[in-house]
């Protein structure tokens, strides 16, 4: 071969080596850290013959977050929730409560015991990437709603030790800690033994949530709270006039504080019932039922949601309140906390399979990599450790 071609073909070589070919939607997302910050999916722990571990169907089962499609959807990890329904506010009350919650917490550690080469416990904000680069998925854990803790703070150093790392004081009921955002105002805010609350959270290092808490009580939060304010599972108002969600004006102010949204998938239109979706029977109750029993109420609730679904939002309506949120807050104070298996989701949206989509369309949005690291994962990984810097303060 002649030295001149050869050099020509040497260099073109050398060209075609350098160049990258950019990164499918896929690859994309599969290379970003991604993390959701409310996933209900414990509920389902200690359901009769279901398993985590599992990759299971949307239309068979219920349940919209596995292992499976963890791997499928790629959802590299989350916050996985105590929940506690609200009750009276009493010694009995605040008993059942404690116990329920610990209960569920006990099932959460069981549950990632079974499977330790998949997925870990995650309790500091480096751990996400450790695990990450291990090849494991990473679970933080959170409270919703603190009335389990009686009147009794002390209890969260119970649920620190236990790896909790974030927790909201408040469900859809006002309760001893302060007025929820669906309730008649009792506090105007805080209660006395709430700003007692927000002051122990930042000794312990834990995250505050103000998802499904009133305006005043966020307004207090980011007051008095030494560390920025999380709405773990909440949306815009502007696109749905819910008091679930969150105006602008308190977007901007979260935002300006440090804070962070999470977009849900819930309450993005009208939520509906009927009395056929009323009577049946409670997901709370799965654990209760026989794998047949289980199957009959995957099959009635699927039937329902193609027939009279809780809300007419689609995948579109989410991307546009996603998109209004990183609009008003910036790329700095938004992330993702869709509701998984505790009513999130909608057509086009139904589980974790579905969010590469996600990253697929913040991309055609013109969304750089970086901005997007922030969202999926970077936003909620710095407030978790300006926590952890300020514990004890």
């Amino acid at each position: 071969m002649k030295p001149l071609l050869l050099a020509a073909l040497l260099a073109t070589s050398a060209c075609t080596m350098t160049h990258k070919e950019p990164l499918s939607d896929m690859a994309l997302h599969q290379k970003l850290l991604t993390l959701d910050t409310h996933l209900d999916t414990p509920l389902h722990f200690s359901r009769a013959g279901w398993s985590f571990g599992d990759r299971h169907s949307y239309e068979t089962d219920l349940v919209q977050v596995d292992l499976g499609r963890m791997d499928a959807g790629d959802l590299d990890g989350g916050f996985f929730v105590i929940y506690t329904g609200q009750g009276p506010l009493t010694p009995q009350g605040y008993a059942d409560a404690k116990a329920a919650a610990f209960k569920r917490l006990g099932e959460i550690e069981t549950t990632l015991a079974k499977f330790p080469d998949r997925i870990a416990l995650a309790t500091k904000a480096s751990d996400a990437a450790r695990l990450d680069h291990a090849g494991k998925r990473f679970a933080y854990i959170s409270i919703e709603n603190s009335y389990p803790l009686g009147e009794d703070l002390s209890l969260l150093g119970e649920f620190y030790k236990r790896g909790v790392r974030l927790a909201g004081p408040i469900h859809f009921k006002n309760n001893q800690f302060g007025d929820s955002a669906t309730d008649k105002p009792q506090y105007n805010g805080l209660s006395p033994l709430g700003r007692q609350w927000v002051k122990e959270m930042n000794r312990l290092g834990m995250v505050i949530d103000a998802s499904h808490s009133a305006d005043s009580v966020l307004d207090q939060m980011i007051e008095l709270s030494t560390t920025p304010i999380l709405l773990s599972h909440s949306g815009p108002r502007a696109m749905w006039n819910h008091p679930r969600n969150l105006d602008d004006e308190h977007i901007r102010k979260l935002a300006a504080s440090g804070g962070a949204i999470c977009m849900n998938s819930a309450y993005l239109s009208e939520m509906r019932s009927s009395p056929e979706r009323n009577a049946l029977p409670d997901v709370e109750q799965l654990s209760k039922m026989t794998p047949a029993e289980q199957a009959k109420l995957t099959a009635d609730t699927r039937t329902l949601d193609r027939t009279s679904p809780v809300q007419t939002a689609d995948f579109e309506t989410y991307m546009r309140g996603l998109l209004h949120l990183i609009q008003v807050a910036g790329v700095d104070h938004v992330c993702f906390g869709a509701d998984w298996d505790g009513g999130g989701g909608v057509k086009g949206f139904e589980d974790i399979d579905s969010l590469p989509k996600v990253t697929a369309r913040l991309r055609a949005a013109g969304f750089s990599e970086a901005d997007m690291q922030k969202m999926w994962s970077g936003n909620v990984l710095r407030i978790l450790r300006i926590a952890e810097e300020k514990k004890g303060r």
